[in-house]
């Protein structure tokens, strides 16, 4: 792994730190790469721009994620990874990147390297670990070799002394084992940066005036992962030192620069430990000579008799102390020096006829004298305020007339210069040198209304006259209707602004407003702004609508303008529609949404348990439709939403029961022995392997009608009959859900013997007819064996499907109680489907009762070779059947 020493960034030495720093974060140990195990003491080092300020917490990153937040400034870590720092107040500190390494051997070094540092690179073997040969590698070429012993925890160190560019380099050592196994290290990057750069040498002026001050500035960047060291700073001009050597400021004052002084200056910054020197680039600095700007201003401009009149000496580029003196030139009369003082200004309380003139200053420094130009002071009487008249005479006028404006100052020296005004713009200006009246002729537009004055003015000052209104009557322009809406569209709640302007037209102006031409508002408007008049948006409020203006020159009409109120949906309905009351799987439903209000279109999304499964848009509004062809998976809550960019709206939930039709039923026999016997109990069960429940099942013995039961669970139902010699027959069953019933195959029942109250000799007739019948039916069997065998094919059974085959004689259960021990299972046996019904008996040994329970394959193979009997058995009149009590199926 590279480890690179990362460069952070500086702040200026000169004004230290101009913005907030980044704090640094220091190393205890210095090592960037140790074993694992070990711990790193990281310190966070903060540079805050108001130092009084104590910072309350640190917080430490780990790869760009918080570790861990303290109040102190150190923080242990034992995790590789890039480590970062924050202080309070502060940003993220620069990555630091840390190994803590499980091999053998570790190179480590300093986190960072700086030009003129010894720097240490220490080739470090694990405990127990003996090494006879250690090498130091720069860029994969060997730099040292060793030939040491190692103990344990001991460690070789490298030197690098002065450090400059020239070892920048990727470094590495390895070492051989007593075993002569060789071990390499990580590579570690060098980057020996700069502690600091090249300074800047910066001058206040490059091109001072003499007389002026200058500061020098030696500008250059210190590293703050070096805190501790203080640079040192030297300037010099030429090849002359200034100031008194070198000192801790960046910066030098001259406070009074002269022409002499003009030259190369530059400067020197250095560091103690280590030694580093730099010097700036040469800096010229050039004196101007002093060219001095000396001008008189009179305060005020226009001097009045009996008014106090300052006169203002302004000096500019001669460097100071200076004095000034003032002088005048009467007219036949020589100069003359009225006063001198460290004051630019000088005055005169009471000014007179008798002090026109010319009047100059002169400012003197320890060097030299300057005059400034002379000033003429005149003392004149102003105009008096002018009249303005407007002829013919009147306020009001029409487009078109011709009128004319004469202003006249009746007091004033001459020349006098007229200015004409509209609203503040200069119509005409014009000097007037024989005639104290001046005038203005013109023809009225539309634009002359407003007010007008005129000025007067000899130098003196300037005078106004009174404002005069002149309102030329304008008729009004077509008016220009605007609907302003708080949205792109207007929408149902709104309030939409009708605005109304005829940008010509004098007022006062009378607006109407009209909807459909049926008139809705009017307005007067006195101030030319046009009138407005708000809706609040229904529905009926679309259409065209237009304005009228008038101000009694004649009404004008605006363009018609067209709103389009948009109406929000409203909440939709979903409704399902199907072929019947109940839907089922495989019909095919109609689910539609309609939103009663709503401007199109209308976009409709249909949901199923909350997920989306279609949408339809409806362009022209109304509802959209989503057909579906059921399965049982589409039972569940469906919604429809309806958008038509005004909001959503979400229907109700409507709950969809998709019903299955029941399956055939499967009726069982269940007896607790092979052959049924008068008096035992068997057990008739019919269950549907499909359907919806609620399911109502039905048992038929000879197609009457035994007993029926509910199922609410979907599964199947039991009845448990007391056998008599009446029993016998066919019995079947029904289940229905409401869909259609459906019937199982009938399953024949035949009782064989009697009870144990029989006499001897009828046990035994039965007994022997039993035998004879068993007999043949042997024989038939070992014929129904052989006859495929012989036209060669298999035969009917399959020995790896019917577990009895390897022993007819031991019988085969399904669902049967543990608690028998033998218990024969009948079901119907009618290949042919003919007249004669024969009972199926299969029987196997059961020595795990509950496996043989479980295993309804048995009761499904029906290719296995079979023993069909004819059973018959003796009773006499037997009693009505006794019905016990359904019971659910035993699983």
């Amino acid at each position: 792994m590279l480890l690179w020493v990362s460069l952070l960034v500086l702040a200026p030495v000169s004004g230290q730190f101009a913005t907030e720093a980044k704090p640094v974060v220091f190393l205890h140990s210095p090592w960037t790469t140790v074993f694992q195990g070990e711990n790193v003491t990281l310190t966070c080092k903060a540079f805050h721009l108001d130092a009084s300020e104590k910072i309350k917490w640190y917080r430490w990153y780990l790869m760009e994620k918080t570790q861990s937040e303290t109040s102190g400034n150190t923080h242990e870590v034992h995790e590789s990874g890039d480590y970062r720092c924050q202080a309070q107040d502060s940003p993220l500190s620069n990555r630091v990147g840390l190994l803590f390494s499980p091999a053998n051997l570790i190179l480590q070094a300093p986190l960072d390297v700086f030009e003129e540092e010894s720097v240490i690179l220490r080739c470090r073997a694990k405990a127990n670990t003996v090494l006879k040969t250690i090498k130091l590698y720069k860029n994969e070429k060997v730099l040292e070799d060793h030939t040491v012993e190692i103990p344990v925890e001991m460690l070789t160190d490298f030197h690098i002394h002065q450090a400059s560019l020239k070892d920048n380099g990727k470094y590495h050592c390895t070492g051989v084992k007593e075993d002569d196994q060789l071990v390499s290290s990580n590579s570690v990057k060098i980057e020996v940066q700069e502690l600091f750069p090249r300074p800047v040498l910066r001058a206040s002026s490059t091109q001072p005036t003499e007389g002026g001050a200058v500061t020098l500035t030696c500008e250059t960047q210190l590293s703050p992962q070096r805190p501790d060291v203080q640079l040192q700073f030297h300037f010099f001009r030429d090849r002359r030192s200034l100031g008194s050597g070198w000192g801790s400021s960046p910066e030098f004052w001259i406070h009074t620069i002269w022409r002499e002084n003009s030259g190369s200056y530059w400067c020197q910054a250095q560091s103690m430990n280590p030694s580093v020197q730099k010097q700036s680039q040469r800096l010229q600095i050039q004196v101007k000579k002093v060219v001095p700007d000396i001008r008189i201003y009179p305060r005020p401009e226009l001097v009045f008799e009996g008014q106090e009149l300052v006169l203002i000496c302004s000096v500019n580029g001669v460097p100071g102390p200076i004095t000034v003196s003032w002088y005048s030139k009467f007219k036949l009369r020589t100069e003359r020096k009225l006063h001198t003082s460290s004051e630019t200004e000088f005055k005169i309380p009471v000014v007179q006829k008798s002090h026109d003139g010319e009047y100059y200053c002169v400012a003197s420094n320890s060097r030299s004298s300057f005059r400034s130009d002379p000033v003429t002071i005149n003392v004149k009487v102003p105009v008096s305020q002018p009249v303005l008249t407007l002829s013919p005479p009147g306020t009001w006028t029409f487009v078109g007339d011709e009128v004319s404006f004469d202003c006249e100052a009746q007091r004033g020296s001459l020349p006098i210069w007229y200015q004409f005004f509209h609203e503040g713009v200069l119509l005409m200006k014009i000097e007037a040198t024989l005639w104290r009246t001046m005038s203005y002729r013109f023809f009225l537009t539309e634009e002359h209304s407003g007010n007008y004055y005129c000025t007067a003015d000899n130098g003196l000052g300037l005078q106004s006259s009174e404002t005069l209104r002149l309102s030329v009557t304008v008729p009004v322009s077509h008016p220009i209707l605007t609907l302003r809406t708080p949205g792109a569209q207007a929408v149902v709640g709104d309030i939409v602004e009708l605005h109304c302007k005829a940008w010509r037209g004098s007022p006062p102006i009378l607006y109407q407003f009209y909807h459909e031409d049926a008139s809705l508002e009017s307005s007067s408007s006195t101030s030319g702004r046009g009138a407005s008049f708000n809706l609040l948006l229904t529905a009926e409020h679309s259409g065209n609508y237009f304005c009228e203006a008038n101000n009694g020159q004649g009404f004008q009409r605006s363009n018609t303008v067209s709103l389009s109120v948009r109406v929000p949906v409203s909440q939709p309905v979903l409704t399902l529609r199907a072929s019947r009351a109940q839907t089922v799987v495989g019909d095919m439903i109609e689910l539609h949404c309609e939103a009663q209000r709503g401007s199109p279109p209308i976009l409709y999304q249909f949901y199923h348990k909350d997920v989306a499964v279609g949408n339809s848009s409806a362009p022209l509004g109304g509802g959209a439709s989503f057909s579906l062809s059921l399965t049982t998976n589409h039972s569940g809550n469906y919604s429809c939403k309806a958008d038509n960019g005004l909001g959503v709206q979400q229907s109700e939930v409507m709950l969809l029961s998709v019903i299955v039709p029941v399956s055939r039923p499967i009726l069982t026999l269940r007896a607790p022995r092979a052959q049924a016997v008068v008096g035992d109990v068997v057990e008739l069960h019919c269950e549907a392997q499909r359907g919806s429940p609620p399911i109502l099942y039905q048992f038929y013995h000879k197609n009457v009608t035994l007993e029926s039961s509910m199922s609410h669970s979907g599964q199947g139902v039991s009845l448990n009959l007391s056998l008599t010699a009446n029993h016998s027959g066919t019995y079947s069953c029904e289940a229905d859900n409401g869909l259609g019933p459906q019937c199982s195959e009938a399953v024949t029942l035949f009782i064989t013997g009697l009870t144990g109250s029989r006499s001897g000799p009828v046990a035994t007739g039965v007994t022997g007819g039993l035998l004879s019948m068993m007999g043949l039916a042997a024989i038939a069997l070992l014929f129904y064996c052989w006859l495929p065998r012989k036209a060669g094919r298999k035969p009917t059974f399959d020995s790896s499907r019917n577990q009895s085959a390897s022993d007819p004689q031991e019988p085969t259960y399904h669902n049967v109680p543990s608690w028998i021990e033998l218990q024969p299972v009948y079901s119907n046996v009618n290949p042919n489907r003919g007249d004669v019904v024969y009972s199926e008996v299969r029987t196997v040994k059961v020595e795990n009762k509950q496996a043989a329970a479980s295993d309804p394959e048995l009761l499904k193979n029906t290719d296995s070779c079979v023993i069909y009997s004819q059973v018959k058995g003796a009773y006499t009149a037997a009693p009505k059947p006794q019905l016990l009590a359904a019971s659910p199926p035993q699983r």
